[in-house]
């Protein structure tokens, strides 16, 4: 009788403790990263013609932010950002390129800057990186994903190898030089269908099946120089031409492969416990004939890809954490890339590292009381001419943006100019001093980037 009072007190404790394991669980976190995609492009944020039915359904199943910022208005900078937490007028990486005393050319991070990936490894996270890096350079394979924190990275690459041949950018670098595979645009409907079969796969067969996941997930949709696909009879039916045609086809193809992924979580169970957020590295590109106003791709904002007014940094942005974000909500509290390390940290319950500008916006997917920002920041160097440098900064609702050979801050005040179409410069100069003093204060100067600190008189 003993021994099976013994057994029946023991297997009670054992299922609360299975249960209490359960709950207690880290949630999966994924990074969902398109490329290019403006503010406007999807239904949800009021596309007339492109469709997006899933991403539409994922918006009403989470939150959505009217007023999410990128890390700045170009790939390289803003991924960096994104990465490690820092704004741009601190990190490593300004621009696409960067200046040496011999050439303009691709910059990487610090090593000292510290990934997402690197600060999960502390909370028992495996990660994974599959897509476009943008954030090393070719002869340094330790600059790559896969050195700096992920243990499983499927990354293409530019420029020239450590033994000086050119890289193929069609090939995909698995786990640096482990593998390489080769995309063939005849054998797929997109890139971003061959990329997320890397994505499917790894999530079926991770090796630590106990462990949490890292997923980041770097899409290459609607950038402007993946056009060669396999299907494009999609919207034949318009009448437009066909690079427009193709730019939407290939956005509607995104949507379809971010429901393939959506539906293996489903299916694996992993879902319920899977934290994600989709969201764009820049605003809409303006390139290769493609027309961003075609489509309204800013939603009206002012400005593209490479431009700091709205149109160049504002992007949708979505968060899906089932049970914990309340379905179909919506928040206007501003939030940028260099804010996801700290709400991840705080998801992941690790500690967010010193280097990081950003303020965990987890209390506003919660419902609750969120701290705030004195103010944003954003810098950019496109090429090595003073023109190519450009600053802003929002501050409440006053935005800034500046361009370094102007010597002039132009000032909209967003609470009655989202497009930005007045600069209100002239009536509020002592908001232009305030502003001016935060542009000046936030750009530290560096190495590669000459205009870096700004070109004030």
């Amino acid at each position: 009788m003993k021994k099976i009072l013994i057994v029946a007190l023991v297997i009670p404790f054992l299922s609360f403790n299975s249960t209490l394991a359960q709950k207690t669980q880290k949630p999966n976190i994924i990074i969902l990263l398109a490329d290019d995609l403006g503010y406007g492009e999807l239904g949800a944020y009021g596309q007339k013609e492109i469709k997006t039915p899933f991403l539409d359904y994922f918006y009403s199943q989470g939150m959505s932010f009217t007023d999410f910022y990128t890390g700045t208005a170009v790939c390289s900078p803003s991924r960096a950002s994104l990465m490690t937490g820092i704004h741009t007028g601190h990190l490593s990486i300004r621009g696409n390129k960067g200046q040496y005393p011999d050439k303009w050319d691709r910059v990487p991070l610090k090593k000292s800057e510290i990934t997402i990936a690197e600060m999960l490894k502390s909370g028992g996270y495996q990660s994974a990186m599959i897509g476009k890096w943008h954030l090393g350079v070719a002869e340094d394979m330790s600059t790559w994903a896969k050195g700096r924190g992920f243990d499983y990275a499927v990354q293409e690459q530019w420029g020239k190898s450590s033994k000086g041949n050119e890289i193929d950018e069609r090939i995909h670098w698995v786990n640096n030089d482990q593998d390489s595979i080769t995309y063939d645009y005849t054998k797929y409907s997109c890139l971003d269908e061959f990329r997320t079969n890397f994505a499917l796969d790894y999530l079926k067969n991770k090796k630590q099946k106990d462990k949490p996941f890292f997923l980041y997930m770097s899409y290459r949709t609607p950038h402007a120089h993946e056009f060669l696909v396999k299907h494009n009879e999609m919207y034949a039916d318009k009448g437009w031409p066909e690079i427009e045609r193709t730019h939407a086809a290939r956005i509607t193809m995104l949507d379809a492969q971010i429901k393939r992924l959506f539906d293996l979580l489903k299916q694996t169970g992993e879902l319920d416990n899977t934290f994600i957020i989709f969201t764009s590295d820049n605003g809409p590109q303006s390139e290769n004939g493609h027309d961003n106003n075609f489509f309204d791709s800013a939603a009206g904002l002012k400005g593209h890809k490479r431009d700091l007014h709205e149109g160049g940094i504002r992007v949708p942005a979505m968060v899906y954490w089932k049970g914990k974000v309340k379905a179909g909500s919506q928040t206007h509290q501003p939030a940028a890339f260099y804010d996801i390390m700290p709400t991840i940290a705080e998801i992941a319950g690790v500690k967010t590292p010193k280097q990081s500008d950003g303020v965990s916006f987890l209390p506003t997917l919660l419902g609750k009381k969120q701290p705030q920002h004195d103010h944003f920041y954003w810098e950019i160097q496109e090429g090595a001419a003073a023109k190519g440098f450009k600053q802003a900064a929002r501050m409440g609702n006053w935005k800034a943006v500046r361009v370094a050979d102007s010597n002039k801050t132009e000032l909209y005040d967003l609470s009655k100019d989202t497009f930005e179409k007045k600069d209100v410069s002239g009536q509020y100069p002592e908001i232009v001093k305030e502003m001016n003093a935060i542009l000046k204060k936030e750009s530290v100067v560096i190495e590669h980037y000459p205009f870096s600190g700004g070109i004030f008189k």
